[in-house]
């Protein structure tokens, strides 16, 4: 993997991995994410990622906008579940330019009520946008059935009443609550020695004080739920799925692998070559899988017009069933092995990508695998271990199903 891991002792850690490049790319990761709000607080770690742009001790809103992008430079920020991610591109000099900025934005930002009151605005904004959307919509709703009355389930986004409601202490105390500085990793990607980017990491960071403040994680229960619900929408929509494995379980790899042969990236997967170009019954149809760190989600969704929904839910339902019942020819086992590891290489042309996942896997194990052991567990699956774990993520007593219809009184 070719990569260093320096810590300090506050225990903020720095992952360097050297590329040659004139493109450098770097990004701050805190494991904390919408899974650690209070009750009643949901969204309130979205809320914060969009705040750290807005003032710190040092720099304006304009000032933070254009540091990087006045050098050409771009700047972006994720909040997920279970992190909250920074994010930058930039040329070769314009390192210290970008972890100054990052120490600054996470350690430093002031939270002025002020921007507060605007931002709770775009945010409502961004809400209403995604209700407006039913094939997103309904991704959300399904997390809230499948993780129902735990924090899993929650919106990232939040609700209107619970952003409205947000006051500046409740960023403080999350912060204080969450922002473990022994679960913060800053990664680096570019065209630097270890010894000038550890030097400009310790210089930057080292006086941050230390929190070791640890949120409780929780490991959701479940109980299957079908639930249908009219809306105002053109066409039928569905997600079916069930809780699955964690980054944890041995059985993730397998779970990935199927994944990618029943509706993952490509045209060619099993449900878009049944569904879409054998039956022509849906624009859209595809399945994921997104392991958590102590459980996991595993959906299909697909789109279609009313009339249709039934017909495609029964193939979707045939070919889960195909997995369960059938153990896959040593063939048909090394085209997917094959695929799915021709897919993680041209995926590590993206380097943005790449040093994020790497950071991801150092707070996740302690380590960042190489590529040739990723292969490695891939090339180890048997067909016996998929039908095993076709059989109880696939199992049909145990899905759940959520379906969007047309409002008939439309």
């Amino acid at each position: 993997m070719d990569y260093e891991v320096f810590t300090l002792p506050n225990g903020i850690r720095l992952l360097f991995k050297p590329t040659v490049s004139s493109v450098s790319h770097a990004c701050i990761i805190i494991n904390t994410g919408s899974r650690d709000e209070p009750e009643e607080k949901d969204g309130l770690a979205h809320f914060i990622e969009h705040l750290l742009f807005k003032k710190t001790e040092k720099r304006s809103t304009n000032q933070i906008l254009n540091y990087l992008e006045a050098v050409g430079g771009d700047l972006n920020a994720y909040t997920t579940k279970e992190y909250t991610c920074i994010h930058a591109s930039f040329l070769i000099p314009y390192l210290r330019k970008a972890l100054d900025l990052f120490e600054d934005l996470v350690f430093h930002s002031l939270f002025p009520v002020k921007e507060m009151e605007k931002e709770k605005g775009v945010i409502m904004d961004e809400i209403a946008s995604y209700q407006d959307q039913p094939e997103e919509a309904i991704q959300d709703d399904f997390e809230d059935l499948l993780f129902s009355g735990h924090s899993l389930g929650r919106n990232i986004l939040g609700s209107a009443d619970s952003v409205t409601a947000f006051q500046q202490q409740d960023i403080f105390s999350f912060l204080t609550a969450n922002y473990n500085t022994e679960e913060i990793v800053i990664g680096v990607n570019g065209n630097y020695t270890s010894k000038e980017v550890n030097k400009l990491f310790t210089s930057l960071f080292e006086n941050i004080p230390a929190n070791r403040n640890k949120p409780c994680r929780l490991a959701p229960n479940y109980t299957p739920v079908i639930k249908t619900v009219e809306k105002s929408i053109a066409q039928t929509h569905c997600v079916l799925g069930n809780q699955a494995y964690s980054i944890h379980d041995s059985k993730k790899t397998g779970l990935l692998v199927l994944n990618n042969i029943l509706g993952g990236n490509g045209m060619s997967s099993i449900l878009n070559l049944i569904i879409r170009e054998k039956y022509g019954i849906a624009y859209t149809i595809e399945s994921n899988y997104t392991p958590m760190c102590d459980s996991g989600i595993f959906s299909i969704y697909f789109g279609t017009d009313a009339e249709k929904s039934d017909k495609a839910l029964k193939l979707v339902y045939k070919q889960l069933a195909l997995l369960r019942d059938s153990k896959m020819t040593d063939l048909n086992l090394s085209r997917a092995k094959k695929k799915i590891n021709g897919q993680i290489a041209l995926g590590e042309d993206n380097r943005m990508g790449l040093i994020i996942g790497m950071c991801k896997s150092l707070i996740d194990h302690g380590r960042a695998e190489s590529i040739e052991e990723v292969f490695a567990k891939i090339n180890a699956i048997t067909s016996n271990e998929l039908l095993e774990i076709a059989n109880e993520i696939f199992n049909p007593a145990t899905m759940s199903t959520l379906t969007f219809v047309p409002d008939e009184a439309e």
